[in-house]
């Protein structure tokens, strides 16, 4: 099932293609320092009916040297099926596109980083057909960021360290780096940033521990994030505030209309009212009693 770590794992090699030259540093490859990233439809699904994904696909087009293409997975767990895949990925890629596919495949932890390494090999008797050799980033090779000023050069890694060392003993000081250093940029990069790990985080104590961090709520629409919830839950505390307001206004209008005299204790017991489905009786109420004693079943209903 895709989850919103799942997503966020990947995702920010789209939205934040500036990461990919740390990244490539880090497995070792590489890659010139001015190159185009065009993001392209991760649908790999042929005429017959099987369907196949791969999380996120870019091409690279660097300012020297040839293009070819990046497919990058985010994988949370040890999956054999991947080892089918993943060399279908490859070779499809290579045949529709006509350039060099290089496979990236994201892990949080070391068991897993460990198994995608690979070599997927398909062969029979000794003689391999086609081997596939994934790069990797995982616990063992992203770094550990903890100073605020480094993460403030690179918000981007600094995000992927905090995302990929989630269940580490050392994301709390990876967070609060992060914080300080986001603290420093413009609100819409930082709003940015502060969604992509609330979501990505989840719900483990590291995402616990980020929310905690973060004060300030914001509204990123359909994401199901904390912000969000707390964005919706005061909209919705507002709808019913400007709902009570108005039958409160409705049921004391009424009945000054037909002449009902009230009370100041009355009166003010209604304008106290916060309950809808109180109201909404007072207001039936309110259009035949003939006397306010009635209208809190304190006397005759009946005109």
């Amino acid at each position: 099932m895709v989850t919103a770590s799942h997503e966020a794992s990947h995702r920010i090699f789209q939205e934040r293609p500036e990461i990919l030259a740390p990244v490539f540093g880090l497995l070792g490859v590489p890659i010139p320092a001015k190159a185009k990233v065009e993001v392209l439809t991760p649908d790999l699904t042929e005429v017959r009916p099987i369907e196949r994904r791969v999380d996120s696909l870019l091409r690279i087009e660097p300012s020297e040297g040839a293009s070819f293409l990046l497919a990058v997975e985010a994988q949370s767990k040890r999956d054999d099926r991947k080892g089918d895949s993943w060399p279908y990925y490859i070779a499809y890629l290579r045949t529709k596109y006509r350039l060099p596919v290089l496979l990236l495949v994201i892990c949080r932890d070391r068991p897993t980083a460990a198994w995608a390494a690979g070599p997927f090999i398909c062969g029979v008797d000794g003689w391999t057909a086609q081997t596939t050799h994934p790069l990797v980033l995982g616990p063992d090779n992203v770094p550990v960021i903890t100073d605020a000023s480094v993460a403030a050069r690179d918000l981007a890694m600094a995000t992927f360290s905090a995302l990929t060392h989630a269940h580490s003993r050392d994301v709390p000081a990876i967070l609060d780096a992060l914080a300080r250093a986001l603290r420093a940029t413009d609100d819409k990069t930082a709003q940015y940033y502060i969604e992509l790990l609330d979501i990505g985080l989840g719900d483990t104590s590291a995402g616990a521990t980020w929310r905690e961090t973060m004060s300030v709520i914001t509204y990123f629409p359909g994401r199901g994030s904390f912000r969000e919830e707390a964005y919706l839950e005061g909209k919705a505390e507002g709808k019913v505030e400007g709902e009570v307001a108005g039958l409160v206004e409705a049921v004391a209008r009424v009945l000054d209309r037909r002449g009902v005299a009230l009370t100041d204790a009355q009166r003010e017991r209604i304008l106290a009212c916060a309950e809808l489905d109180v109201l909404h009786q007072w207001l039936d109420l309110a259009v035949c009693v003939t006397d306010a004693d009635a209208l809190f079943g304190e006397g005759d209903t009946q005109d």
